[in-house]
Parts: structure tokens; C-alpha cells; sequence
């Protein structure tokens, strides 16, 4: 039953998995939905990343560990963490907001904002499943952060007290590097220990946006590609999108999830906080021993996922334009990090070489709820876990959207903080 204050008809710019999350959660509270998007659906950052569904992991992106890179280190092209040169006045603004947020006392209170609605990540999930849609989560057999040193490893373990800390318990073993290779043969002898995390899952991120999407058409809901939107306007009573070729449509609500892009249209709505592009690059290669489930190697910040019967390497974060061409300095750079620690993996191989922005802020906290405007909605700024916690976004926010009463698990991720 839809409430009398809900809206019919919403429109949802982003097709990704924030906002098909949303437009499904919509549909299930009796709403129309038509999704709009730039290109198509899981163009952006939902095709590529690594398809982790780690809730206990999902910690905000600036943290104490930043500040310990230092500027020379940032500003290599090797480097995990990469800002190019430029005189961009945007960037620098972020980056100064970014490592104001990068200290231990700011990454406890975001990580305590995101532990109530982590905890109902992985529920979100199981509720597209149990509702129809045919993409299904894999649980990890296995699920390991490996290292060459025991006192590598003690980042992680302080991490996972902190998280534990601030509520969100993780189980997990700490394994040898032969513990770790009797686990996962894909491992090199450079692996010198290692940490097993239980009850993850992961996905084929692209597959599963496409199902999902696949989904909302089959419940009657449109999904129009190669949209550009110019202009979102409030009028007395509707929204009106503008496209590009001067179309006007109008709507009782609309939902901007938009990814990297989210403040051009969100700003004249009061959505100051600033969304940088937070690019990451994957590709696929072929391993003689494909793993059971995701392995992590934090040090190097490489993380890789079993899709099909090839292994994807993700990493980097490189603060650019969300249009810029990809780099293949930081692909090769990501492949010689991974070399030492796989065994019996071509990354001369490679396949599928992408790159993907993810819509970071400086708090780390994503952006999620209502704006200045009470027909217009904001549902992204995820940072690198927009997969993880796409679907419980869109759970909250059409919530919010039918009803008009904000969950509490979205308090800190007002809009207009």
C-alpha cells in the first residue's frame, strides 16, 4: 500500500547499483519508476570494481594511513594512492578536506555512522533475492587479506579492533603463509602470513547491475539509456528533467544517483559537499588455480575476485576527472604488486582493462536523503563501497521517499550536512 503522501511517478538518474536499488525499493511500495542514464546501466563504477560484499569492512576512505604516505608518494604514478599534479581549485578543496578527515579520532566517528546500516547490507541483498530478482550473492569459502609479514598483518588486526570497537564484530583467523597456501594454492611463498575472514560474499558486480536492472523492467518499470540530463528543475508540485535535446518531463520526485557526476545537478538543491572521482582500474587474467573466494592484499592494496574462470585484480585510487582516458601506468603498476603474491597467474594476460570512478567525499560518509528541495533525493558518494551498501541505500531511501520519515541509520549521511 502506497502512503497518501508517496509519490506515483519517480525518476531515478543513475543507473548503476545505488539507483536500481532505489528504483526496485520503489517498485516493492507501489511506485512507477523510470530510470535515466548518461550511458547505460553499470556503465560507471558498478561494472569493474572487485564485487565485494563486505559490510565489516566498509570503513570510510580517509583514514590515519593517508596522512603516513606523504606527498612524494602521492604523487607517484606507482603509488596505491595517486594525485596527479594539476591546479584544479575543485581538487585541492577535496584533498584538503580528505586529510582533514584523515585522522584516527574522525575515522571512529564515521565508523561508528556506518556500522547500523553495514549491518543490514548484506539483508538488502537477500531481500532483492527473496523479491525475485534473479542475481544471487556467492558466499566466500574462503576470503583472505595475505601478507609477507606478521607485522604487516598488525594494520589489519588494529583495524578489526577498531571496527569491532565501534560495533560491527568480524570473525576471523590469523593463518601462516603455509596455513594460507593450504587454503588458497593460488598464493606465492612470498606470503608470509595472513588473516581469514568468515562469512563474506562477493559477486560479478556487472552480471548482477544488469540483473538487477533486468528486474525493474520486469516489474514494469522503464529504464531509458543515453540519456543526458542538462537541467533538474522544481516547480510547484513536480520535478522537471531537461535532456540534453531540450526535452521537458516531469515528475512528483526525483533521485539523483549519478556517482562521480553527483554535484552538477545536486548543488542548486544545497548539496554542498563536495564528490571527487575516486578512479579505480581492474582487469582479468588467467590463474592455473582460480581461488574459492576474494583475496586481499592490503599492503599492496590489490584486491582480487574469482569471476567465472579468470581472476580480477582491482586497486588504486587516483583523484582525476571521472573522464579521463585510462592510464596503463597504473594498470601495469597494479600487475607488478600482485606478481610476487600470486602463483601461476599471466598478468601478461591481461583482459577487460578498466577503469571506473567511485564518488568519494571527504568525510568518507556517503550521501543519502533528502535535499533542500523535498522532491528531489540524493543516493551516492560511496566511496569504494557503493556495491556493498548499494542495495541497503536504496531499502532507506525509498523509505524515506513513500513515508516521509527518515530511518536512523541515515542521520549521518543527511545531504546537507
Amino acid at each position: 500500500m502506497v502512503a497518501a503522501s508517496s509519490p506515483e511517478r519517480v525518476a531515478v538518474i543513475g543507473a548503476g547499483m545505488a539507483g536500481l536499488a532505489t528504483a526496485w525499493f520503489l517498485q516493492e511500495r507501489g511506485v512507477s519508476v523510470t530510470v535515466l542514464d548518461r550511458d547505460g546501466v553499470a556503465a560507471g563504477s558498478s561494472w569493474g570494481n572487485a564485487g565485494w560484499l563486505t559490510p565489516g569492512l566498509a570503513t570510510p576512505l580517509p583514514e590515519p594511513a593517508v596522512l603516513r604516505y606523504g606527498a612524494r608518494a602521492l604523487l607517484s604514478p606507482s603509488s596505491p594512492v595517486y594525485v596527479p599534479p594539476s591546479a584544479d581549485p575543485r581538487l585541492a578543496r577535496f584533498l584538503a578536506g580528505f586529510v582533514r578527515h584523515s585522522t584516527a579520532a574522525r575515522w571512529r566517528t564515521a565508523m561508528s555512522a556506518l556500522v547500523p546500516i553495514n549491518e543490514r547490507a548484506l539483508a538488502a541483498f537477500d531481500a532483492l533475492a527473496d523479491g525475485g530478482m534473479a542475481g544471487r550473492t556467492v558466499e566466500a569459502k574462503s576470503f583472505l587479506a595475505a601478507y609477507r609479514t606478521e607485522r604487516e598483518r598488525t594494520v589489519l588486526l588494529d583495524e578489526i579492533r577498531h571496527i569491532d570497537a565501534a560495533g560491527h564484530h568480524i570473525e576471523f583467523d590469523t593463518l601462516t603463509g603455509a596455513e594460507a597456501r593450504e587454503v588458497e594454492p593460488s598464493l606465492s611463498d612470498a606470503v608470509g602470513s595472513a588473516i581469514r575472514l568468515h562469512g563474506q560474499r562477493f559477486i560479478d558486480p556487472g552480471t548482477y547491475v544488469h540483473q538487477l536492472a533486468d528486474s525493474v523492467r520486469g516489474r514494469g518499470g522503464e529504464i531509458r539509456d543515453d540519456v543526458a540530463v542538462a537541467e533538474v528543475r522544481d516547480r510547484a508540485g513536480a520535478v522537471e528533467i531537461v535532456s540534453g535535446d531540450g526535452a521537458v518531463e516531469r515528475f512528483d520526485t526525483v533521485v539523483l544517483a549519478t556517482g562521480a557526476r553527483l554535484g552538477g545537478l545536486a548543488r542548486q538543491f544545497g548539496v554542498r559537499t563536495l564528490v571527487q572521482a575516486g578512479r579505480g582500474y581492474s582487469f582479468s587474467v588467467p590463474i592455473d588455480h582460480v581461488p574459492a573466494g576474494p583475496v586481499y592484499f592490503p599492503s599492496q592494496r590489490v584486491a582480487c575476485t574469482p569471476i567465472g574462470d579468470r581472476l580480477r585484480i582491482a586497486g588504486m585510487m587516483e583523484f582525476r576527472a571521472p573522464d579521463a582516458p585510462l592510464d596503463p601506468r597504473r594498470i601495469r603498476a597494479i600487475a607488478e604488486a600482485a606478481r610476487p603474491l600470486l602463483r601461476d597467474a599471466d598478468l601478461d594476460a591481461r583482459a577487460d582493462e578498466w577503469v571506473g570512478s567511485r564518488p568519494c567525499t571527504p568525510d568518507g560518509l556517503p550521501l543519502i536523503g533528502a535535499t533542500r528541495s523535498p522532491r528531489v533525493f540524493v543516493a551516492g558518494g560511496h566511496g569504494m563501497w557503493g556495491i556493498t551498501l548499494g542495495p541497503v541505500t536504496g531499502e532507506l531511501l525509498a523509505e524515506t521517499i513513500t513515508t516521509g520519515r527518515r530511518p536512523a541509520e541515515l542521520a549521518p549521511f543527511d545531504p546537507l550536512r
